[in-house]
């Protein structure tokens, strides 16, 4: 069974010079379907988070990308707590929960939260792990962890905070010769725009 699973990281070809495994296949497949569905306030995209989540963890583990790959398995629990919150939340006025905006003052938090995680990651991945980019590891993935949160609870600010993340993820699964992931990234760039108008105009 070992080898079943460890032949699921073989590569199905290359790009640009390095290999795509089918995991890497499967994960950006799901993580498309995922984003739609998010999109559409579709509570399906959940699950599908989970198991891309899980996927994509092996991915970077193997790749010793230690930061993501720890986010993805926070990420899984994050999606439990996400998918229970879009089924049965509640928001501050009682009422089921609804696509909302973050106030200045919780702008401002996510921001400041964001900005001292990362070098307290960065510096963490740094000395503990052999992580080969443990600065740009850490960036997306506290943004990731505070843009888990928005979208658990509707708030459209989640969607500007995906484009910062997936921004940086760029450069960083570039670096790492991800390609494919790459690609994904950069699809979900323009993604994370038209999700932005969407929810922006349910409230209107």
């Amino acid at each position: 069974m070992f080898d079943a699973l460890h032949g699921f990281l073989e590569p199905a070809f290359t790009l640009l010079g390095s290999p795509v495994s089918w995991l890497e296949i499967v994960a950006f497949a799901l993580s498309v379907v995922m984003v739609v569905l998010n999109m559409r306030v579709n509570p399906l995209a959940w699950p599908l988070a989970i198991l891309a989540s899980l996927l994509y963890g092996w991915l970077f583990l193997d790749g010793k990308l230690y930061g993501e790959a720890g986010l993805q398995v926070l990420f899984v629990i994050v999606a439990f707590w996400g998918w229970w919150q879009w089924l049965r939340g509640k928001g501050e006025d009682g009422e089921k929960l609804h696509v909302q905006r973050l106030s200045r003052r919780g702008a401002a938090i996510a921001l400041i939260i964001t900005l001292a995680g990362w070098p307290l990651l960065g510096t963490f991945l740094a000395h503990a792990t052999d992580s080969p980019l443990p600065y740009w590891d850490a960036l997306p993935t506290v943004g990731s962890l505070v843009g888990q949160w928005l979208l658990g609870r509707k708030y459209e600010d989640n969607w500007p905070a995906w484009i910062a993340v997936n921004a940086v993820s760029l450069v960083l699964f570039g670096l790492k010769g991800y390609w494919l992931t790459v690609a994904l990234y950069a699809v979900f760039i323009p993604m994370s725009v038209a999700g932005w108008r969407q929810w922006r105009s349910m409230q209107a």
